[in-house]
């Protein structure tokens, strides 16, 4: 978890973007903040935008409903800890996924994949991130595909590798994807080195993998 001192830092600097007008900010704040759902980058940018709302969508970055809730936790996770940690660690990655049409991708996942839209931005719409869980995606239009669609069938050539706990829960995520209607590269497998995983393909042939345990637990 980031330290509080720098969580102050990007709720200002969300802040100074709001007052600068700074485009991309809009879109990032109709994601994130439900009073503006339903504005246009305009409205968002002319509207009453405080630090207490910078602060609010600091916090449901790191998924949590409130700034309070935050530093709360923050506070718990501070207690456990021992000792400064001896370097850096990378708490989150979002994979990038070339795309064609941004609202063709989004739309297959949120009704195919469950994923949910966490902000678009352009008008059409030419950069997105979309959100499941602790996943995030981000969705990068461009004009035609990048990579020849055999090649990366036949090299299996993954945009994204995505992970779940048990094996309970791998089976269930095939068992829903399976229902919704969606087109498998690979159906649910075990595999030699004890994992179970299927590989999903999207509107544009993007591979995407979702693995979990084949048993219980990895060990």
């Amino acid at each position: 978890m980031p330290h509080l001192e720098n969580l102050k830092k990007q709720a200002k600097l969300i802040l100074r973007w709001h007052r600068e007008r700074h485009y991309p900010v809009a879109a990032q704040i109709r994601g994130l903040m439900p009073r503006f759902l339903n504005m246009p980058d305009s409205e968002i940018l002319a509207a009453n935008f405080k630090l207490s709302d910078a602060q609010e969508m600091v916090a449901r970055q790191h998924g949590f409903d409130s700034w309070q809730a935050l530093k709360a936790g923050l506070s718990t996770t501070s207690r456990r800890v021992k000792s400064s940690p001896s370097k850096a660690m990378i708490v989150c990655a979002e994979p990038q996924l070339l795309v064609t049409d941004i609202n063709k991708s989004c739309k297959f996942f949120q009704e195919k994949l469950g994923f949910s839209l966490v902000f678009s931005y352009g008008h059409p719409p030419y950069y997105a991130q979309i959100g499941r869980d602790a996943a995030r995606l981000n969705l990068r239009c461009v004009e035609r595909p990048v990579i020849e669609s055999t090649v990366r069938d036949r090299e299996e050539l993954l945009s994204v590798s995505m992970t779940v706990a048990t094996a309970e829960e791998i089976k269930l995520l095939f068992l829903e994807f399976q229902s919704a209607g969606v087109t498998f590269h690979q159906t649910l497998k075990k595999q030699p080195w004890g994992a179970k995983n299927f590989i999903v393909k999207d509107t544009d042939g993007n591979l995407l993998l979702f693995a979990g345990p084949a048993n219980h637990s990895f060990a």
